[in-house]
């Protein structure tokens, strides 16, 4: 008999035990695939809403404890303009609505300037753009549009106030699709915060490199002591939310590996127990300890194996569900990359040999005539 082949039966024959162990293992492992795709869908939809629209910089709140919550003063926006370094700015009042009528609460809300640049970058597939007027007006993405059922020209209210449907649009952000835009000024008014934005968005004259992304930081900063310009990435980077959203992604997982760890070690422990007759029969015919212990730990190596291919395959479909549920759809998409994959397997790998550390060890120790006294 092959060495390999002696590995799997070892498995097979146990096979009700091995399987609640692959179970268990499968489980831990898409479970930490998944919650890491979800966590870095999160992160990458709140990034595409500055790749959407090219921005170098973004400009808060100093000291804010919520980025997305700061309040800078409207006249910012043209101060930053007035730099050199600077080619296009434009504020963005970010808050949470709800349209009770329809039970749709929580919603993105973003409120900018009338003619800005960025609403230019929205693909309209209805409708047309706010006008120039002072009418009660506002955009949807397409995915709150679905979950409205609006159409251009239908009347939805906000608080106590009706707002037109006035063209229903598409981003390259997931994020962005789930929100709604309404005119800087309506939004102002209607949130009781004239004058205040949340952030500006800045992109820089071109050609722009590194040191000139820095110096254009500084020169923003100069402005007023009170707000905080970051690059782009550096601001999705180091936003609180991205930061928890990774942490209790981790922390959830690191619970589902201990016991997905635990099982695998009591079912290699049981397995080298029930064995002593074998494993000494085994160093009787002349076996190293250095071939037991590798027996032992292919075999805890090919149950995590196992469990990567089942979890790895369980994580795409939870996540793929997830992103094709109405809710979701319109916040987030799950983003499984390869290296979230092999942090998976890296992780189940580390399972089975730990899981089979002890095991092999006190399998390697056993002397042949002390297996046969239990006999």
């Amino acid at each position: 008999m092959r060495f390999s082949t002696l590995v799997f039966r070892n498995l097979t024959r146990r096979a009700y035990r091995s399987l609640l162990t692959l179970t268990a293992l499968a489980t831990a492992i898409a479970c930490v695939i998944s919650l890491l795709g979800i966590a870095n869908g999160f992160t990458k939809s709140f990034a595409d809403v500055y790749a959407a629209h090219s921005v170098d910089i973004v400009v808060s709140r100093q000291g804010a404890a919520d980025r997305l919550s700061s309040s800078i003063d409207q006249q910012a926006v043209g101060k930053i303009q007035a730099l050199s370094v600077a080619d296009r700015a434009s504020g963005v009042l970010l808050e949470t609505l709800s349209f009770e009528e329809q039970s749709i609460f929580g919603v993105p809300t973003m409120g900018i300037e009338r003619g800005s640049w960025i609403l230019n970058d929205y693909d309209l597939k209805a409708g047309k753009l706010v006008s120039a007027n002072n009418d009660p007006e506002l955009l949807l993405g397409i995915h709150l549009a679905d979950r409205l059922n609006a159409v251009v020209g239908q009347t939805l209210r906000l608080f106590d106030k009706d707002f037109r449907v006035q063209g229903i649009y598409a981003s390259q952000s997931a994020w962005e699709n789930g929100s709604m835009v309404l005119p800087l000024d309506q939004l102002q008014a209607l949130t009781d915060r004239n004058g205040q934005l949340t952030y500006i968005n800045v992109i820089l004259r071109r050609p722009i490199d590194q040191i000139g992304l820095q110096n254009a930081v500084k020169s923003i900063q100069a402005i007023d002591p009170r707000i905080l310009a970051m690059a782009t990435d550096e601001f999705v980077r180091t936003d609180s939310r991205m930061q928890l959203a990774s942490a209790m992604a981790w922390m959830t997982s690191t619970i589902a590996l201990v016991i997905g760890a635990i099982g695998t070690l009591n079912t290699m422990m049981t397995s080298v127990m029930e064995r002593t007759v074998e494993i000494g029969i085994l160093r009787a015919i002349g076996w190293p300890k250095r071939r037991v212990v590798l027996m032992i730990l292919l075999e805890s190596c090919g149950l995590a194996i196992a469990a990567c291919i089942i979890g790895s395959i369980l994580a795409t479909l939870l996540t793929w569900g997830l992103g094709q549920s109405s809710i979701a759809k319109g916040i987030l998409r799950p983003s499984i990359d390869l290296a979230i994959f092999a942090q998976g397997w890296l992780l189940a790998i580390g399972i089975g040999l730990i899981g089979a550390g002890i095991p092999a060890w006190r399998a390697s120790q056993m002397l042949p005539t002390s297996a046969f006294r239990v006999a």
